[in-house]
């Protein structure tokens, strides 16, 4: 196996084929200003809790491919779902908002 050589790029230098649009349009959760986080409704239990971890937000707002809300879950809810008896590798926010309503 041939050595790799790693070179640090320089501060504020840009790999070239991103831009702001592109970053922002990219798959994943998305934190707006408020510290609301948008995630799509087929993320796990575990996952969303890494999320909001990170995001330090007391809920998450469950979107839909064309980027409507469809629901919201809170740390409770999902604290709740991961202490209980189902497995929460195969629980979605989906279902977790869905049980809520």
């Amino acid at each position: 196996m041939a050595p790799v050589q790693l070179k640090p790029r320089p501060v504020g230098a840009s790999s070239g084929t991103r831009t702001a649009a592109g970053l922002e349009a990219a798959a994943g959760p998305q934190v707006r200003g408020d510290a609301t986080v948008k995630v799509w409704g087929d993320m796990t239990v575990e996952v969303a809790l890494s999320v909001m971890a990170g995001a330090r937000a007391g809920h998450l707002l469950i979107c839909d491919a064309d980027d409507q809300c469809t629901g919201s879950v809170t740390l409770a809810q999902l604290v709740a779902v991961r202490d209980s008896a189902v497995s929460t590798d195969t629980v979605r926010l989906s279902d977790v908002a869905a049980l809520s309503r």
